[in-house]
């Protein structure tokens, strides 16, 4: 009695390959438009699908000259969304095997003479047994210039027996001639939520027991493609004895403990050198991989930039609780600056990194310059230590005094830190700051550098709210009071008073009076627009159409000046009568 042989093993990207549009994955846009084509029988002559590695292009290119040919398990059925899978155009067409599908890598048959072998010269014939001929062209922007000439005007009138798919990743090197011949789909990226749901009903499948964070981190590395992830799956089972962890997956791909990470980035942004190198050694030798590293931690810095921007980015799946909890405090404590710093200095590490002969001296020689850069002092605590030691005088006399609060004519000088240098600019001050005032608000002597600061932070709602809502009635720097106009929010002093505090460090007193002030800036910039609306207002003409049309309101106002302006701009240019040489016969 012979012994059936064991089936050959199957890597998993390839055995649970999609063989109907329910099985693609986050491409539902793309699905509904191909089902809404085959309904109407308006299917397109040509197809391009386009999007990053693993996405489905050519299990959607095949899946569709299934749907073209399949004849339905009674051999009766015409096109359709939702093929049998078990008529012999469906079983070949999968197979690869199907001699009216052809398939060709444009990678490896670049050439004019490619293209006219197997497409041009066989495009007349019709299909052998299936509805329709059907050439699918994977990475088609490999194609010469001259090939993508030939094969024109076969894709402008083909047969109508004939269907083009193509597919790349490069969809800005196919020439817009050929992309206004074919009907375009662009495959998005795998949500992290749909691909830990497919990885997670293939490791069932499999018999694998995986964990949840083990699946975040394989999501993580894929990147969206989900080609990628099932293949990081397949290694991942072989990879673990018994239930696969998280520990397991970081060993596999080099990859540090993203806590550990977290540690890694709290002491550099310390200036903790020392506890730094200790760290990445650790890291290192536990099998980490020190470029993995440095790119985790510009990953880390820039989910922390984007969580202080817009806090629903934490809620990402594949970040677990406690990473999440530590990256959302990180962003309450650090200003941007600080991580901007720390992104753009990281980028120069990696390629540092990626270009030394030894990637762990290259790696902590780049850590050593982050700590050394996150103990720089800030401007604010730049101008303390100036106030507090102040350099010599340039003659070399001892002494000092303490950094000017003002001059004769009430200037101060405001100190900025950039790139390592020094420099300062003179403003004036609307009144003469208290004497205890901290120095680090000697930089607003006047409420419009309060403006200013509001513009640079870019709150927008706040500085309409202040420049419309807001009558000065004083103002030192840290103190403000002010009188709210009968539009301004009833809470205008309290977030004006936390914002200040959130930029300048410092505690601001912002008090509300009943009466005074002096007009809005608003009220100031537009009072010349005011008064021409009030004289426009008072003319009998204007009465006179108010009138007649209750609800009419004055919209724009020009006057006579500003209309023979625009005439004179919008008329054409004189010509002037050119010499006729025949003019005196």
């Amino acid at each position: 009695m012979t012994e059936t042989p064991a089936p050959a093993y199957q890597v998993l990207a390839r055995k649970y390959r999609p063989e109907t549009f329910a099985d693609l994955v986050g491409q539902d846009a793309m699905v509904r438009t191909l089902k809404n084509a085959f309904q109407a029988d308006r299917i397109a002559q040509a197809f391009i699908m386009t999007g990053i590695r693993g996405t489905g292009k050519t299990t959607t290119a095949r899946i569709i000259a299934k749907g073209m040919n399949c004849i339905g398990p009674d051999g009766t059925g015409g096109p359709t969304i939702t093929p049998c899978g078990g008529c012999e155009h469906c079983v070949a067409i999968m197979e690869g095997r199907h001699v009216d599908v052809q398939e060709m890598d444009a990678a490896s048959h670049t050439g004019v003479q490619n293209i006219r072998d197997a497409i041009i010269e066989t495009v007349s014939y019709r299909a052998a047994s299936a509805r329709y001929k059907i050439f699918i062209i994977d990475e088609v922007h490999m194609l010469s210039t001259s090939a993508f000439n030939a094969l024109l005007k076969t894709l402008e009138e083909p047969p109508a027996h004939v269907k083009f798919i193509f597919a790349t990743t490069e969809i800005r090197k196919v020439p817009v001639t050929v992309l206004s011949r074919c009907q375009r789909f662009d495959l998005r990226r795998i949500e992290p939520e749909d691909m830990i749901a497919l990885l997670r009903r293939i490791a069932d499948a499999e018999g694998a027991q995986i964990t949840v964070d083990a699946l975040a981190l394989i999501t993580r590395a894929a990147e969206g493609s989900a080609r990628d992830a099932t293949s990081l799956l397949d290694q991942a089972i072989s990879h673990g004895a018994g239930e696969t962890t998280a520990e397991n997956i970081r060993a596999m791909l080099g990859l540090a403990d993203r806590g550990r990470v977290l540690d890694l980035f709290d002491m550099i942004l310390r200036g903790d050198a020392a506890g730094a190198l200790a760290e990445l050694s650790a890291q290192y030798a536990e099998g980490a991989d020190p470029l993995a590293v440095l790119r985790d931690l510009a990953e880390i810095s820039h989910w922390i930039s984007v969580v202080k921007i817009t806090p629903d980015a934490a809620d990402d799946p594949t970040i677990s609780p406690d990473e999440r909890a530590r990256g959302v405090q990180m962003a309450q404590d650090l200003p941007l600056r600080v991580l901007a710093r720390m992104w753009q200095m990281l980028l120069r590490a990696l390629e540092e990194v990626a270009a030394a002969p030894n990637a762990m001296m290259a790696a902590e020689m780049a850590v050593i310059r982050l700590t050394h850069v996150a103990d720089m002092p800030t401007p604010d605590r730049l101008i303390q230590q100036l106030q507090d030691n102040p350099p010599p005088p340039p003659d070399g006399g001892g002494g000092g005094g303490q950094l000017p609060r003002g001059g004769p004519a009430g200037a101060t000088t405001q100190m900025a830190q950039t790139n390592g240098t020094i420099s300062s600019y003179q403003g004036t001050t609307a009144a003469q700051p208290a004497p205890a005032l901290d120095a680090s608000l000697a930089r607003y002597p006047s409420f419009d550098h309060v403006i200013e600061l509001i513009r640079a932070q870019r709150d927008v709602k706040l500085l309409v709210e202040v420049e419309t809502g807001l009558r000065l009635v004083s103002y030192q720097p840290g103190r403000i009071e002010f009188c709210p106009t009968e539009d301004a929010p009833g809470d205008l002093a309290q977030r004006l008073g936390s914002a200040l505090q959130r930029w300048t460090g410092n505690r601001w007193a912002i008090s509300v009076v009943s009466s005074g002030g002096a007009p809005t800036i608003a009220e100031t910039r537009d009072a010349a627009e005011n008064e021409l609306r009030e004289q426009a207002s008072a003319h009998p003409m204007v009465q006179a159409v108010m009138a007649c049309f209750p609800k009419a309101h004055i919209t724009d106002i020009r006057t006579q000046e500003e209309i023979a302006a625009s005439v004179m701009d919008e008329a054409l240019p004189e010509v002037e009568d050119e010499w006729d040489p025949f003019e005196d016969e």
